[in-house]
């Protein structure tokens, strides 16, 4: 696999921001924590059964594992300023308001990068089927999407970017 500029995932700025503040706070105020316990530990003198100092270590190495994660998500991203976009087409950070053909429910998601969606907020990734089944159509344009319970029908009623 390439890793050219066209595999960057998109990532809003808001997406971009959380990950930097989870960086900040991982450098800044874990990392010197865990390091701060696993000098306490080793000061406890025989390592070789101390509890402690090995829940340091395996904690230092999830500190360690999630900055480089982060540090490539960051480096792997292609952060979009949303509300520049001037499309009449559904692409990535539309908002986008949408009803189910079948009940008449309307639902409504922002698009965005995968570390960003919380279905619960209104954020689906750009990578689920119901985005990727969205993106390039127009209001008016109705999409299928595969569900575990059977084909669902949405048609998309209004987009905006914001």
């Amino acid at each position: 696999m390439s890793n050219g500029a066209n595999d960057k995932l998109p990532m809003t700025i808001r997406g971009k921001a959380m990950l930097d503040a989870e960086l900040k706070k991982l450098l800044l105020e874990e990392r010197p924590s865990v390091i701060l316990a696993i000098e306490e530990a080793r000061a406890q003198g025989d390592i070789s059964e101390n509890a402690e100092y090995e829940a340091a270590k395996e904690r230092q190495a999830m500190i360690e594992g999630r900055i480089a994660e982060i540090q490539g998500k960051i480096a792997g991203a292609d952060v979009i300023d949303v509300s520049a976009i001037k499309s009449d087409r559904v692409v990535f950070g539309a908002h986008v308001t949408a009803v189910d053909t079948e009940t008449e429910e309307e639902i409504a998601y922002q698009i965005v990068g995968v570390d960003e969606a919380d279905v619960k907020k209104g954020m689906i990734s750009v990578l689920s089927p119901l985005a990727r089944a969205m993106i390039g159509k127009k209001v008016g344009d109705t999409v299928t999407v595969q569900s575990p319970k059977g084909d669902k029908e949405f048609e998309i009623l209004s987009l905006q970017y914001k």
